[in-house]
């Protein structure tokens, strides 16, 4: 059994939290986010600068949100301290992408510009051919660069297409039996 929740969550000097009736607030220098509490969970602070997730009840529902509220409470104090990227690169002849005020426009192979407006918070960046989105909130800097991959998710014969950065694709051989056979 997983021993997350169990954890103390710690909040750098540079950070604060504040525990309301059903919510916790981190407050950073990047900005400031703010989490609902479940029923049966409390927010305990324990010592300077850290607090602890404690469950109210052993049900299997409870052990689960347990850990979930942990985790998701120490991506929170990261993300409005140091923030969350994801970087994806372009391969293909012709791919490029361009900033255009805050959206961003890719030049994918189709006939015409796909545009991607971000998200609140999200902040798009393009240097060599790799596209940098960042953000305080981890979920919506991975749901937006995932929006942005499933454009045009890289193929497996030329494995042109978007891809995040030290992603592997699996390379397929083409048709080499067409050459052989024509007579």
């Amino acid at each position: 059994m997983s021993r997350i929740g169990d954890t103390p969550v710690i909040v750098p000097k540079e950070a604060t939290f504040t525990v309301e009736a059903h919510a916790v607030v981190i407050k950073g220098p990047k900005g400031e986010l703010t989490l609902s509490i479940p029923k049966g969970i409390s927010i305990v602070p324990s010592g300077e600068g850290s607090f602890t997730v404690e469950k109210k009840g052993t049900s299997k529902k409870l052990n689960a949100m347990h850990g979930t509220m942990s985790a998701l409470l120490s991506n929170n104090v990261i993300g409005v301290t140091k923030g969350w990227t994801k970087q994806l690169e372009l391969s293909g002849v012709g791919y490029r992408a361009t900033i255009q005020g805050n959206d961003i426009t890719f030049s994918v192979g189709f006939s015409h510009p796909v545009v991607v407006k971000p998200m609140k918070g999200i902040t798009f960046s393009i240097t060599d051919g790799k596209v940098l989105v960042s953000g305080i909130d981890k979920y919506l800097v991975g749901q937006t660069a995932a929006t942005i991959r499933a454009i045009k998710p890289p193929e497996p014969y030329k494995g042109k297409g978007i891809k995040y950065t030290g992603e592997y694709v699996r390379r397929k051989a083409g048709k080499s039996a067409k050459a052989v056979g024509a007579k």
